[in-house]
């Protein structure tokens, strides 16, 4: 089933794997790619050396188009103060594990609005899509990346967001509803967030915008995807679904809990610093319970969260690992990525 969207984005399906860091590779990207899909890197959490690896990466797995998305957040706030309360709520996890908490946090990744050698890595290496979470990117690396001839792509999670998009000179809106798994990609996550389901959510976007949309959170399927497009949708982008191929960089026990398809999922800042769907444990039981100070900026919150699960998991422990994963994740298909593509389409193919 070909829409206007996938004509200018390349591909013959309209499916898009979604980003995903520190799940998506390259190869499983390129698999994506190869099978008439978009697949996505992500390099919000790396720098500019590394992304310019990572797109070369890419490249030498397919010549087909491929996405490379990026973090626009609000630079984080440091607030000593803030960051030392919160360490001090983690404390007795960290004596848990045998571990001294940290002394301090860091700013660990850099946001793309501050962040001028990513841009140039992008103006010069030139993918076919790029994509942003969290925020927009300024009015100059719009110009730019558009005078590259690369198409972009942003995450709207309200109405009001995809207007923002729409304005900035953004060609194509990714409507992200609650179901979906890691991180909102909310603009101010000081502001309410309305929970809109994808579906809900892509007819209220449709209304609003005139640009190209790809509606994404809970869809697992073809007939997921049949719906979307449905709804006025142009493609549809799917994260969950492709953890469990053997290309994804899924862990052995994200894999498991995937498989095991009992676990709940529950939305939380805790970890990050910013809100974010995963498979439940600790971080969101007791660290993000009631009762806990306020959580540091995004992605300072994310420094001490790193540091507890690798504490613990030095000891084999998983209590603190972070399994981002959306609702409907128990709908997960363990095969290769180009064979799930396939399996999406004709299952799209027969909801005609």
């Amino acid at each position: 089933m070909h829409t206007s969207l996938s004509g200018r984005l390349g591909i013959v399906h309209p499916i898009i794997q979604a980003p995903m860091a520190g799940v998506s590779t390259a190869a499983l990207a390129a698999a994506v790619s190869n099978a008439g899909a978009l697949g996505s890197i992500a390099v919000g959490a790396g720098n500019a050396t590394q992304a310019r690896a990572a797109i070369r990466a890419v490249r030498a797995l397919t010549d087909k188009p491929f996405n490379v998305n990026v973090f626009a957040h609000r630079p984080a706030r440091a607030d000593a103060r803030r960051e030392a309360a919160w360490l001090d709520w983690l404390a007795a996890h960290f004596d848990a594990q045998e571990a001294t908490a940290p002394l301090a946090l860091r700013e660990i990744y850099t946001s793309f609005l501050d962040d001028p050698a990513m841009l140039a890595v992008l103006v010069e290496e030139r993918p076919a899509v790029v994509s942003f979470h969290f925020g927009l990117p300024t009015p100059s690396q719009v110009a730019s990346l558009h005078a590259a001839g690369v198409v972009l792509m942003a995450t709207a999670t309200s109405p009001q967001e995809a207007r923002s998009i729409e304005a900035a000179g953004i060609d194509v809106v990714v409507a992200q509803g609650i179901e979906a798994g890691g991180h909102r990609g909310t603009f101010d996550p000081a502001q309410p967030d309305a929970g809109l389901g994808t579906f809900a959510l892509v007819q209220l976007v449709r209304a609003t915008v005139d640009i190209p949309i790809v509606a994404a959170g809970g869809i697992m399927d073809g007939r997921g995807i049949a719906a979307a497009l449905r709804l006025g949708a142009g493609a549809a982008q799917l994260g969950t679904a492709f953890i469990l191929a053997p290309e994804s960089a899924a862990t052995p026990h994200h894999r498991a809990l995937l498989r095991d398809g009992c676990a709940r999922t529950a939305m939380t800042d805790a970890i990050s610093g910013r809100a974010a769907r995963g498979i439940v444990n600790r971080f969101f039981d007791e660290i993000g319970g009631p009762g806990h100070p306020p959580v540091p900026d995004y992605p300072i919150a994310y420094d001490a969260a790193k540091a507890l699960h690798a504490a613990a998991f030095s000891r084999g422990n998983q209590d603190y690992s972070v399994n981002w994963a959306g609702q409907a994740y128990p709908l997960a298909r363990s095969m290769p990525a180009a064979e799930l593509v396939g399996v999406l389409a004709a299952e799209l193919d027969a909801m005609r």
